[in-house]
């Protein structure tokens, strides 16, 4: 840009020292004179009395110097062709914040151009075909355009927490400081919103927002401690727990892949299994010490498949006959280790001792009477008699050892 200085005319004072000549001509005229005028000892005569004299002061224009002035400076605009419509452009306008330029025409089209980039076109190594100033451009208007504005707030202005695509793709859930998720179509960019939003108290800002594997229902985990699912068709919450980390808020929620429970994770360092269905607490798995860590938690591959009851059955039979004479364990087969001692004459090696023949360790005892009393607690009237007697015979074996 040029800057334009402008000089000023150096004659300003010509016509005030006209009228100030003009008004001594015609005292003159009166038979005034210039000495009385400005006598400040002399009475002057009114037409009936003597009045007291004006005090007039007077300014001697011989003394005023002639001298050039300078005006404010003006800057130089210039013009640059950036786009065209195909039609007349009837209406611009900058957004608020002055980022951006939205201009309509008679063609039916709207233009969003961004401000940057017609800065960049204008430095003197840019190059035009490189930048492309317009953004957007709106051509499905049925009618030519003859104003627009812009919106004082922009409806979008929270911070993306989290986003989770649905698991056709064609539509991305986006986690926000807003209590309510938004749901935007992946090919139209278009967002979605309820038109009536629930009222959610406190401070209901979200942390993670993830979908269920089918895509029905979606999770979010908000920074005021709340665990939600909302339909995914209806946007409505079906179902909650307020307070699920106590005054902690909820960092992250998952569901398991049979969409039973929710897997949630706080800032009181604490991971909580949830039943959906009865709104049970499930597990509680204590984390760090620190209650401020902004940790996740999640399922890997093979967690949350549901395994058939037969199957349990079968796994709780198997265990029972995997028990020794001696009421021990042992890591491959309870008969090898009945085989005689001298098979250790052929062990091959020197460093490793009584590998030959199969044993009974304490580590697999112990791990089996774990399974089988988490067996015993989620079905009791299962096998109760043999696994009792598994339980005292391993007594038993341990006692010895």
């Amino acid at each position: 840009m040029m800057l334009l200085n402008v000089e000023a005319p150096p004659n300003k004072l010509i016509e005030p020292v006209a009228k100030g000549l003009a008004v001594k001509r015609d005292e003159a005229s009166k038979g005034i004179s210039p000495a009385t005028l400005f006598d400040t000892g002399t009475l002057v005569s009114s037409g009936y009395a003597f009045a007291p004299p004006r005090r007039v002061v007077s300014v001697n224009f011989s003394v005023v110097q002639d001298r050039k002035a300078t005006s404010k400076s003006f800057i130089k605009h210039e013009t640059r062709h950036v786009f065209e419509h195909q039609n007349i452009a009837r209406c611009a306008r900058f957004s608020p914040d002055g980022r951006f330029l939205a201009t309509g025409s008679a063609d039916k089209s709207i233009k969003l151009i961004e401000i940057s980039k017609v800065k960049q076109m204008l430095l003197p190594e840019a190059k035009d075909w490189l930048v492309r100033p317009v953004i957007r451009t709106f051509i499905d208007l049925v009618q030519p355009v003859n104003d627009l504005d812009f919106h004082p707030q922009s409806p979008d202005t929270y911070n993306v927490c989290s986003v989770s695509f649905h698991p056709s793709g064609e539509f991305l859930l986006a986690g926000t400081d807003h209590p309510i998720p938004h749901l935007y179509d992946v090919n139209t960019f278009q967002c979605y919103l309820l038109a009536n939003v629930p009222e959610i108290g406190g401070n209901g800002a979200i942390n993670q927002v993830g979908y269920a594997p089918t895509g029905g229902t979606y999770v979010i985990a908000s920074i005021d401690g709340d665990i939600r699912v909302w339909d995914g068709v209806t946007a409505q919450c079906v179902w909650s727990v307020i307070g699920a980390h106590g005054s902690a808020g909820a960092t992250s929620a998952c569901f398991t892949r049979d969409q039973r429970c929710v897997l949630s994770c706080g800032k009181d360092s604490t991971v909580k299994l949830w039943e959906i269905g009865t709104r049970r607490l499930v597990k509680h798995y204590p984390g760090a010490i620190d209650t401020q860590l902004h940790c996740m938690a999640t399922f890997n591959e093979t967690v949350g498949e549901k395994m058939e009851t037969d199957r349990i059955y079968d796994s709780a039979n198997l265990l029972i006959s995997l028990q020794s004479e001696n009421g021990g364990l042992s890591a491959w087969d309870w008969e090898l280790a009945t085989a005689h001692e001298w098979l250790e004459v052929l062990n091959p090696t020197e460093l490793f001792q009584d590998i030959v023949n199969e044993h009974e360790y304490v580590e697999c005892t112990a791990s089996t009477i774990q399974a089988l009393a988490v067996f015993m607690k989620l079905y009791p009237g299962l096998q109760k008699k043999e696994i009792e007697t598994f339980i005292a015979k391993v007594v038993r074996y341990l006692e010895n050892q």
